[in-house]
């Protein structure tokens, strides 16, 4: 019977030995979740956070905006650190606000969100209203949305760095687009963090991407590990593989995570969802194994062929 979104989650065990050879650290004293460091620091970050995309567009909703607060709550309680977000993404940066407000502001936060406008005079505030949205006296991490205006928007981030007013620097791109103009970027600009799209089917940025983040000592962030939800809700009519223990998980949305975080560049992927019950299996994803590079094979493999 095949096992889907919605198994019972099993138990973490421990962080294997190998996962600490590999750079991988508990994120707190508890085994879960794993971490990997932020190469221009040495900060470390939790293997899975937070995106906000869709799920968070709730707009005044009552119901939906303290939904969205539980499923931060059990997001800091497994561990979480980075939240994600954009002005491009409708209500979802008030949302998180609330979120926040309503949990106390949580200390373990990792603020990550991003400037998405053509007119760089417009860049810083835009940016200073995404703070006022989320209510944080400062952004960990901005980066440059889709490569919008990135030049100015990089020029503006760069100084904001150096002012102390974010302790962060990244750029973005998604659903594959502009692989060869974000390959130039990371060679040449100063930037902690790139964010891509790569999961088991889409996986171009093996090829050049990622490794020249890790050759540059760039933290890497994946956004749409799912696909939108689409791998999850297409495998879901599959059986998992008689294997899958070796992999970790125990679902397939764990199988897909582990796949995309197992990757030694890359620092956090960040699932969006509005389900309690989900994030709390994403998080699980993060902990005990990881694949290493002949199973990461065989798992894509595996889901190529069904």
């Amino acid at each position: 019977m095949p096992v889907n979104r919605r198994s019972v989650l099993k138990g973490s065990v421990a962080a294997t030995v190998a996962g600490a050879a590999a750079g991988l650290m508990p994120a707190r004293a508890m085994a879960t979740p794993l971490a990997r460091p932020i190469t221009s620091t040495g900060e470390m970050l939790p293997l899975v956070g937070l995106g906000s995309w869709i799920t968070f567009n709730v707009g005044n909703n009552q119901k939906l905006l303290d939904a969205s607060s539980d499923v931060m709550a059990a997001f800091f309680d497994s561990g979480g650190r980075m939240i994600d977000s954009s002005p491009m993404y409708g209500s979802a940066q008030a949302t998180i606000g609330y979120g926040l407000k309503k949990l106390g502001m949580p200390k373990a936060l990792f603020s990550a969100d991003k400037v998405w406008t053509s007119s760089a005079g417009n860049g810083a505030s835009q940016i200073e209203t995404s703070r006022g949205n989320w209510g944080v006296p400062g952004f960990d991490l901005v980066q440059v949305h889709n490569l919008v205006a990135w030049r100015e928007h990089l020029e503006l981030l760069q100084s904001m760095k150096a002012a102390g007013d974010i302790r962060y620097i990244g750029i973005t791109t998604s659903h594959g687009r502009r692989h060869a103009d974000l390959e130039d970027i990371i060679a040449s600009q100063p930037v902690d963090f790139v964010q891509l799209t790569y999961n088991v089917e889409d996986r171009e940025a093996e090829q050049r991407l990622l490794p020249l983040a890790r050759e540059r000592g760039v933290a890497v962030i994946v956004n749409r590990p799912f696909q939108r939800g689409y791998l999850v809700d297409r495998l879901s009519s599959s059986p998992l593989p008689d294997w899958v223990t070796e992999t970790g998980a125990s679902s397939w949305a764990q199988f897909l995570l582990k796949f995309v975080i197992s990757h030694p560049a890359v620092t956090c992927a960040i699932p969006a969802t509005s389900k309690v019950e989900h994030v709390r299996e994403n998080m699980a994803a993060a902990s005990g194994v990881l694949p290493d590079a002949a199973l990461r094979k065989r798992m894509a493999d595996y889901v190529g062929q069904l």
